[in-house]
């Protein structure tokens, strides 16, 4: 009981405090110090004709130029307390100190000082904390003067303030101020003119004026609203406890008429025309800080909060409002009903509902719906509750349990049978049935006990199911509704996740991955659908929940966009539109989308943590142009130089070859994506790149040569109406220009020249040695030709000295047996020698013997076979006689002294002395032989 009592306490205190603060409001884009790069506090805002943001922050001047902060000091370092922008110079002021800073041809702004053109000094601790303008005047005010700049003259008229300037203001195009104590006066021809004093407004301060027909309307410090109209004043009557005790520090009139009140700790109140509160914003229900110091109103009816502690964007004229369930007491919205004036909610925490045009009060939790919610069907003008525990009928704040079967997917009406309904649940089908005017539980039909999220009728008793895990079912029904009499599972139909059967004009379509499959009652399957699966491409796919609503529209849900399907009126084609919002700025959950309409073109979407309000009426698509904003030089790695942005056909040289480019396009719409797509003219492919959310590119170590560089943006689903370009030339080093290459064709052709007559030299040359080659084998030729010659000649000498030695062997041997006959003839004759006629033969013999003839014939023969021998021997040898020139010719013929000596008619012995005598007559050595030196000669 201790425990339970804190417990209960603590919930009692979080549900009050929901129930108190929850409440819906537009999207609002949160700009923290840390993301913008300046200091907390931010004075005065102003937008630029390009539609660039400016800021007055305690750091300086905070530029956004719809992607990137960019941050400018202001001049002397001190606060920037005021900024305005007329036409290309924004106009700020700060302590002792007040400008303008124009942009410069690298998109950078630069400041120029107008207090050197006061002729006397500032007011010591002088601050700028306003600026308006008026024609060709422009008015600088701090607490004690107003400096108005001659803009055509640039000159400055001074007026000085009787007590103390607390604001000045540009009412239906006048000029009014508040002096403290004294009241609001007017100038008029530039002279100041009392027109109302304090007591009509309680001496109050006054925060803001705005402009009504005959008149204007004060707001005051402390929450007090007048109207001043043919010069009568009027208080307005509030009616909202939120005015009990404020403190103002900042307002507006919208151009749509109605206020915003800036305060100090209690947010932002957005009154009508009338003084009727329509919202509250604060700390806790969007805004990121509850002091308000400074408001503007941009061209496309943002409104821009410069905070005590950051900058918000709230898309007031959005088509969306944003339920946001911070504290997670409503948890993801799984379905949503209009019933009986009343928003019904089921949500992964249970049931809750609220008045529908109550905007104030707070969704109330329905006690005993604790759980998943899964579907709220409005049948026989009953409120059906899907259920995590079974089957609700609800109403108001009461429930009734009719069915205990867990988890009621949907729940759809039976053809002709206005008793039954039929139910999906977690383990099949099942019938609820009326009786006496009473709901109930009939019967579970049996043979299916698979989970039935997702089902629809083809025919009066045939059901298909989807089970994403498990396929698609074809089930045919009994006539008393209680067992599946057959069940097919389709194999043609695949599995497939977040995939669903949806009936949307009495056609059943079964969505996936792939596209749209469409029932054919004709052939009883599913066939492709051409019309509508280009609502589910593969590349852009989420989920295939489609949801079929009682308006006639069909809602598929993407990565990057939601979209809707009606029939044309005039040939029922389809007509799709397209919604920009993505799967991650809308939190939904994967499957489990739901999509409701709550009044005329005004849709409920369910999310994580909440729930989108869309007005279709209110989707606009603006026409957006995209900003080159600079453009680097990157030299060297690192060295970074800023580019003249507005001057094209620059010329860089080849090393300066790398460049980053800058761009953006001015959309502050929190659920609108911008994406970019680029291309490179002069670069070998020129297609376009593929969209990214980037706001720069980089090109590095580009080549020679002329490059426009193009660049466009998608904002939602919308092209831009420009394609921002810039055109520049990287040039070609100097070796690569046109005269370099006129000095290289000189060069070439000289270079030609030249090794055309080095060629034809070589030629020459060549040629002269291939016929000097041919000539040597000629040559060769010849020399063989001759040595065949020769040889044949050698051979034909050797034949002829053969023939001579064979015929000086021949006369040798002939003389040898000659002489032998003959030197035998004469032994016998000797025997014989005392008879006279022997005596006479032997002379005869011995004549014939010795016959110089004889040696002639063999000196011939001898010459003939070795012409140059016996010369030789004279040469060397001259003191021989001719018998020992015969001798030599014998021993140069190898002979035998036995041979020899028939020759020479002598004995073998007188042989051998005519050797010894012939070598001591040469003066032979010992050791040498007389043969072999005959032989070597």
């Amino acid at each position: 009981m201790k425990l339970r009592l804190p417990i209960l306490l603590l919930f009692f205190y979080c549900n009050i405090a929901f129930n108190l603060r929850a409440q819906e409001h537009p999207p609002i884009e949160v700009y923290t110090p840390e993301i913008y790069g300046g200091e907390n506090q931010n004075w005065m805002l102003s937008q630029a004709p390009n539609n660039f943001i400016y800021s007055a922050n305690n750091a300086g001047l905070l530029e956004y130029n719809g992607e990137a902060w960019m941050l400018y000091p202001s001049p002397n370092n001190s606060i920037l307390r005021s900024v305005t922008v007329i036409e290309d110079r924004i106009y700020t002021g700060c302590y002792m100190e007040f400008g303008y800073w124009v942009k410069n041809e690298f998109g950078q702004l630069k400041y120029t000082s107008l207090v050197p053109l006061i002729k006397q000094k500032l007011v010591e601790d002088e601050q700028i904390w306003n600026i308006v303008s008026l024609e060709k005047w422009v008015l600088f005010q701090s607490f004690s003067t107003i400096y108005m700049l001659n803009t055509d003259s640039n000159q400055l008229k001074i007026i000085r303030a009787k007590d103390r300037i607390l604001k000045i203001f540009k009412v239906n195009n006048e000029i009014y101020y508040q002096d403290k104590d004294l009241g609001i006066f007017k100038l008029q021809d530039g002279n100041p003119e009392l027109i109302i004093k304090p007591n009509s407004y309680n001496n109050d301060n006054i925060i803001y004026m705005g402009g009504i027909d005959k008149g204007f309307t004060l707001l005051t410090k402390m929450g007090g609203l007048y109207e001043y109209k043919n010069s009568l004043f009027k208080k307005w009557n509030v009616k909202s406890n939120l005015f009990s005790n404020i403190n103002v520090y900042s307002g507006l009139k919208l151009k749509d008429g109605s206020y915003l009140i800036g305060t100090v700790s209690q947010g932002l109140i957005h009154l009508s025309a009338e003084g009727i509160v329509l919202s509250h914003l604060n700390q806790y229900n969007g805004i990121s800080n509850n002091t308000i110091l400074s408001l503007f109103e941009d061209v496309e009816g943002n409104i821009w909060l410069g905070l005590d502690n950051g900058i918000n964007c709230v898309n007031l004229k959005s088509p969306l409002s944003i339920f946001f369930d911070k504290d997670g007491f409503i948890g993801t919205v799984y379905t949503s009903k209009i019933y009986h004036g009343k928003l019904y909610l089921g949500t992964n925490q249970g049931l809750f509902y609220k008045d529908l045009e109550d905007k104030i009060s707070n969704l109330k939790f329905i006690n005993g719906t604790n759980g998943q919610v899964w579907s709220l069907e409005l049948h026989d003008d009953k409120l059906f509750c899907g259920h995590n525990l079974g089957t609700f009928i609800v109403d108001n704040e009461k429930i009734d349990l009719i069915s205990t079967i867990a988890g009621t997917w949907q729940i759809k009406p039976i053809e002709n049978n206005k008793n039954f309904l039929i139910q999906g649940n977690y383990s099949g089908l099942s019938i609820l049935e009326k009786k006496n005017n009473t709901w109930s539980f009939r019967n579970k039909i049996k043979g299916f006990d698979n989970s039935a999220r997702f089902f629809e009728f083809t025919q009066a008793r045939e059901i298909w199911v989807n089970h994403e895990y498990k396929g698609v079912f074809k089930l045919s029904l009994d006539k008393d509704y209680q067992e599946f009499t057959k069940v097919i599972k389709s194999p043609l139909l695949p599995k497939a996740k977040n995939s669903s059967l949806v009936k949307y004009k009495n056609q059943i379509f079964y969505a996936f991955k792939e596209g749209l499959l469409k029932y054919d009652i004709k052939s009883a399957s599913f066939i492709k659908d051409t019309l509508y699966s280009k609502l589910l491409t593969s590349d852009e796919y989420l989920s295939g929940k489609l949801i079929s609503d009682d308006a006639g529209m069909l809602w598929a849900f993407t990565k990057n966009e939601i979209s809707y399907t009606t029939a044309n009126q005039i040939d029922n084609a389809p007509k799709t539109t397209i919604i920009p919002l993505s799967a991650k700025l809308r939190k939904t959950m994967d499957g489990f989308e739901n999509i409701m309409n709550i009044d005329n073109n005004v849709y409920l979407l369910g999310t994580a943590n909440g729930y989108i309000k869309i007005d279709l009426t209110k989707i606009i698509f603006q026409k957006y142009a995209i900003n080159i904003n600079s453009i680097k030089l990157i030299e060297n790695g690192n060295k970074v130089i800023n580019i003249d942005i507005n001057n094209n056909n620059l010329e860089y040289g080849y090393k300066r070859n790398s460049f980053k480019f800058n761009y953006s396009v001015p959309v502050y719409d929190k659920f609108t994506i911008v994406k970019y797509q680029y291309k490179l003219d002069g670069l070998i492919y020129r297609d376009w790149s593929n969209w990214s959310q980037s706001p720069s590119v980089l090109f590095e170590n580009l080549n020679p040569g002329t490059y426009t560089f193009n660049v466009r943006a998608m904002v939602g689903n919308k092209l831009t109406e420009n394609v921002a370009t810039y055109t520049f030339i990287i040039n070609k080093p100097w070796y690569l220009t046109n005269t370099a290459l006129a000095v290289y064709i000189v060069m070439l052709l000289i270079l030609s020249f030249i090794i055309h007559k080095a060629y034809n030299r070589y030629f020459d040359i060549q040629k002269q040695r291939l016929i000097d080659i041919n000539k040597k084998k000629i040559e060769r030729a010849q020399l063989v030709s001759e040595k065949e010659i020769m040889s044949l000649k050698n051979n034909q000498l050797r034949q002829d000295i053969d023939g001579k030695n064979r015929e000086l062997a021949i006369s040798t041997m002939s003389l040898i047996k000659k002489n032998e006959l003959l030197s035998s003839l004469k032994k016998e004759l000797v025997k014989i020698d005392s008879k006279p006629e022997a005596k006479s033969v032997i002379k005869i013999i011995d004549k014939n013997i010795n016959n110089t003839k004889d040696w002639e014939f063999f000196q011939e023969a001898f010459n003939n076979a070795d012409k140059d021998f016996l010369n030789k021997v004279i040469e060397l040898h001259p003191d021989l006689t001719p018998n020992d020139l015969k001798f030599c010719a014998y021993l140069r013929l190898n002979l035998s002294s036995k041979e020899i000596a028939p020759l020479l008619n002598v004995s073998v012995r007188s042989v051998e002395i005519k050797r010894y005598r012939l070598r001591k007559k040469m003066n032979l050595p010992h050791q040498k032989s007389l043969v072999s030196y005959i032989l070597e000669i």
